[in-house]
């Protein structure tokens, strides 16, 4: 499961928001987001971690288990998380398009009535920051990132110091983490923490052969989550010196799920369930919904956070966005489903969408024809876990859950039993049985795309896959050719391999 960490003020209720509109006793507002992050933590059952500081929050706050981003990639689910939005609405569904240098269009701005929440916080009276620098106490910076698929005419921000963003009132900040995504700071994720995890008592999804180089890869993960808990217990050190702490949301989440594959970059729970609890400090007036040391599997969209956020703020939600509020006056009746997908990923070109209930996902695959490992240098140069399974592949190794992965062409639809299956592993799409559940999924997939004028039904100009495949060979081409020699692989296995 996944969740979304937020500390929670009083609500406003109807007759006084206005009042706090412009009032310094309205709540500040913390977002701490990690990078590539699923559920493992303890408070959601994941054994092999120590991750005191969430777990903490979460005993003592309200805890939501059926949390999900709209796609499993950084700037698609960024830019939703920011307005509200589906990123296939506003034209910001393909990973790190619109800038200045490739060649899909740019500028490419927000459509009319559509900001990002801080906009929308500062519009409400909000000073609103991006924090990078900590005072001396914190022993590291924020990342700063924003990493959205549109334009931005300004400062998104007023501030990146949280010295400067703790001296007004009321304030919105970020904090954004980047260990639990692939690269320095993951691989020294073991040296930053004192148990790190033993590659050889984790337990991995069975979509992964158990394998001495799947272990570790997913022992180094867990290690990530642990240290980035030592993280977020130092921002929340550093909110209770501020003073603040008792007048502040705290939002802690993720902007997709896990680092792994079938993980980031796949619309399946692995990809898109992210973590989300809701802590309210002793003596607020609980909000509208929230019940301390709780947990609820209400249905959560990553454009809720933004909508719920506003109205916890006392500030208008916009008639314009898609999220849906679920804690505070006013809120909406709980989803039925949650809808999500992923566009072009780098180099690789692809349309998937997805519809998920509390106990089914459907799985409409636009490209059929193609593999699910489709050539993405990205993660050929970062993830060991799929070199091990082309190996194993081609000596016959894995097993029929594993295979699966492994097929030349993928089925045109899938659905999952998530409750009988939770790893997602039986498709039930061609099952008898399974026949009206499959055409309820599908039908409600189609009206929703309809709905939201889904952007991703029109293809991208062929020149901006072209950029990207360029640029995808420039900064991985010699790794993976190292890669391919390591693992002995030629090109009748891996297409990238051959010469």
């Amino acid at each position: 499961m996944v969740g979304l960490l937020l500390a929670v003020v009083p609500a406003a209720g109807p007759a006084d928001a206005q009042d706090r509109q412009s009032g310094a006793d309205r709540p500040n507002i913390l977002w701490l987001i990690a990078e590539d992050m699923g559920p493992e933590l303890g408070a959601y059952g994941q054994p092999r971690v120590q991750t005191p500081h969430l777990d903490s929050l979460a005993a003592e706050g309200m805890l939501f288990t059926h949390a999900f981003t709209t796609s499993p990639v950084c700037s698609p689910s960024r830019s939703a998380l920011n307005t509200g939005m589906y990123p296939f609405t506003i034209g910001a569904h393909n990973h790190r398009s619109h800038r200045p240098d490739d060649p899909s269009p740019y500028p490419h701005p927000l459509p009319e009535d559509v900001e990002t929440i801080s906009d929308w916080l500062r519009h409400a009276g909000y000073f609103t920051g991006n924090i990078v620098s900590f005072p001396e106490e914190i022993s590291f910076e924020g990342t700063g990132k924003t990493d959205w698929n549109f334009s931005y005419e300004g400062r998104p921000f007023d501030t990146s110091d949280w010295t400067e963003l703790v001296r007004h009132r009321p304030f919105y900040g970020q904090v954004n983490f980047s260990l639990t995504h692939r690269g320095d700071q993951w691989d020294r994720a073991d040296e930053l923490i004192d148990e790190p995890a033993d590659p050889s008592g984790v337990d991995v999804p069975p979509y992964y052969p158990d394998h001495p180089v799947v272990r570790k890869s997913w022992a180094q993960y867990l290690n990530s989550v642990m240290a980035l808990d030592q993280r977020v217990g130092q921002v929340l050190g550093q909110l209770r010196r501020s003073g603040v702490a008792d007048s502040t949301i705290v939002v802690f989440t993720a902007d997709h799920g896990r680092a792994m594959p079938r993980g980031k970059q796949w619309p399946y729970d692995s990809g898109l369930q992210v973590p989300l609890i809701i802590y309210v400090p002793a003596g607020l007036e609980a909000p509208v919904g929230y019940a301390a040391g709780t947990r609820s599997d209400r249905l959560i969209s990553g454009i809720d956070v933004p909508a719920t956020t506003l109205n916890l703020a006392g500030a208008p939600v916009p008639p314009k966005m898609q999220g849906e509020v679920f804690l505070g006056p006013g809120r909406d009746a709980p989803r039925q489903f949650v809808y999500g997908g992923r566009d072009r990923g780098d180099e690789t070109v692809d349309r998937v969408r997805t519809v998920r209930s509390r106990r089914y996902r459907y799985v409409r695959n636009y490209n059929p024809g193609r593999p699910f490992f489709q050539t993405n240098r990205y993660k050929l140069a970062n993830y060991p876990t799929i070199w091990v399974m082309h190996d194993l592949h081609r000596r016959g190794a894995l097993t029929p859950a594993q295979r699966f992965y492994m097929q030349a062409e993928r089925p045109e639809e899938e659905l999952y039993d998530v409750q009988a299956d939770p790893h997602e592993t039986v498709n039930l799409a061609d099952s008898a049985a399974y026949r009206s559940v499959l055409h309820q999924m599908r039908r409600r997939l189609g009206r929703r795309t309809k709905r939201i004028d889904d952007q991703g039904r029109f293809p991208e100009d062929p020149e901006v896959q072209a950029y990207y495949e360029r640029r995808m060979k420039e900064l991985y081409s010699k790794e993976i050719e190292a890669l391919c020699k390591k693992w002995e692989m030629d090109g009748s296995v891996m297409d990238v391999c051959r010469n």
